[in-house]
């Protein structure tokens, strides 16, 4: 995301410094080496899980020492996630990055973020310091983040579904759901035909970070307030734009009720950024119909990524359900 949590540029108001003025790049780097470190953790969970997931999943008892942490292929399994899972994010936050270097708007470079989550990261962010004026300029780093950020994902869930393995299913109560994305289904569907009833999909390492490399694409292009999708709503809208905010806001909190509640999260920090976006200098200006054509594909890339429920039984219901039983 950009903007605190995963990819979505902010913009501070103010005087315009120089853009190649000198950064301090120190918390850029303790970030990146500590969100390094929480993801390759991550990935050593998912490799151990893939590399034994027959057994795991034949003998629910099943335990493993400690060294199997010094296993060579789990540790390569795990640091494959890691570069494939952060050259995703860094791609999508270059993207927004050099098109500010384009354009000469002042802008950091990549903030990540460590987390401990499924995923190892909630993503990372680039701070603008320069206020953009000019919808041109708007709309090229809005999609720039989105675009690489699909294009390197979309040959990693390929990719890694090809190498993944089939196993007989759990209980959904033993196990963790991944919501799927219509363009995983249509991929899985091509790649795994005819697999038999009672069996399921285990995702290889590589498969999993295109995933999540899709869900950020997914949350960035929502087109509201200052997430790359509210850059470009904006851009081809203008101030209509404004008056959609309030509907996405009461979808956020449907599908937190409906889907999954860290949509509730995503609403709250969407509100905390705000859900107006700074006005530009030639708001009334239509765009060129290049760029009309982008957002129709940058609609497209939404559709084939959105998850309603990246985690499956996490909805309000579901969770209101282990509470009272």
């Amino acid at each position: 995301m950009e903007e605190k949590i995963s990819n979505v540029a902010y913009y501070q108001e103010g005087r315009p410094q120089p853009f190649f003025a000198k950064q301090k790049i120190w918390l850029n780097a303790i970030l990146f080496v500590a969100t390094v470190f929480s993801t390759f953790f991550v990935g050593l969970m998912w490799a151990i899980s893939f590399k034994y997931a027959d057994i795991v999943f034949q003998e629910s008892q099943s335990s493993f020492a400690l060294d199997i942490f010094m296993d060579p292929e789990i540790i390569g399994l795990g640091m494959i996630y890691v570069i494939v899972l952060i050259g995703i994010l860094m791609g999508h936050e270059l993207g927004h990055f050099f098109t500010c270097r384009y354009y000469k708007i002042n802008a950091t470079l990549p903030y990540f973020i460590p987390a401990p989550t499924l995923i190892g990261t909630l993503g990372a962010f680039i701070k603008i310091k320069s206020p953009i004026t000019k919808k041109q300029q708007l709309f090229d780093i809005g999609v720039a983040g989105p675009l690489v950020g699909f294009v390197l994902s979309v040959p990693a869930l390929i990719y890694g579904l090809s190498i993944s393995k089939i196993i007989p299913s759990l209980p959904p109560e033993e196990s963790i759901i991944f919501g799927e994305p219509l363009l995983l289904k249509i991929v899985g569907g091509v790649i795994f035909k005819g697999v038999p009833e009672g069996f399921d999909v285990f995702p290889h390492p590589v498969a999993f970070a295109g995933w999540v490399g899709i869900l950020v694409t997914a949350l960035n292009l929502f087109p509201i307030g200052q997430l790359d999708g509210g850059h470009v709503f904006y851009a081809f809208l203008g101030a209509k734009s404004r008056k959609f905010a309030p509907i996405f806001l009461a979808v956020f909190v449907f599908m937190g009720i409906f889907f999954w509640v860290g949509w509730f999260v995503w609403a709250l920090l969407i509100s905390f950024v705000g859900l107006k976006h700074p006005r530009i200098s030639d708001e009334e200006i239509p765009l060129s119909p290049r760029r009309k054509f982008i957002v129709f594909v940058i609609f497209l890339i939404f559709i084939f990524s959105f998850i309603p429920d990246p985690v499956k039984g996490y909805n309000l219901f579901d969770l209101l359900k282990q509470f009272t039983f």
